[in-house]
């Protein structure tokens, strides 16, 4: 889901459910292998969480504003809160186990 900075900050203040966050640069070879864990992740959580892409070529100031300064970044928020942030292209199994501590 591709979402512009104001419809951002509204879904990551205000979303019943938590909202799992992929900043990315296109160019960026890390961002394109955790890009099929986070789709992955996105099926299996369906319901339980949303999940957004966040292309930091074309948001730099909402990268600036979550102070991204390495792609890619994962962050889980619920109403507001930060709830995960992970730098790097991390495997399937090790995002899978950082999302269920902070949704359990």
């Amino acid at each position: 889901m591709a979402v512009l900075p104001p419809s951002f900050e509204d879904l990551v203040q205000s979303s019943d459910l938590p909202v799992l966050v992929d900043f990315y640069a296109d160019w960026c070879g890390p961002c394109k292998l955790v890009s099929p864990v986070i789709a992955q992740l996105a099926k299996e959580y369906k319901g339980r969480i949303v999940t957004v892409k966040i292309n930091t070529e074309r948001r730099g100031a909402l990268a600036s504003k979550y102070s991204i300064q390495s792609i890619p970044t994962i962050m889980l928020f619920h109403k507001g809160k930060q709830l995960m942030r992970l730098q790097g292209a991390h495997p399937y199994e090790s995002l899978k186990a950082e999302l269920e501590k902070r949704l359990s």
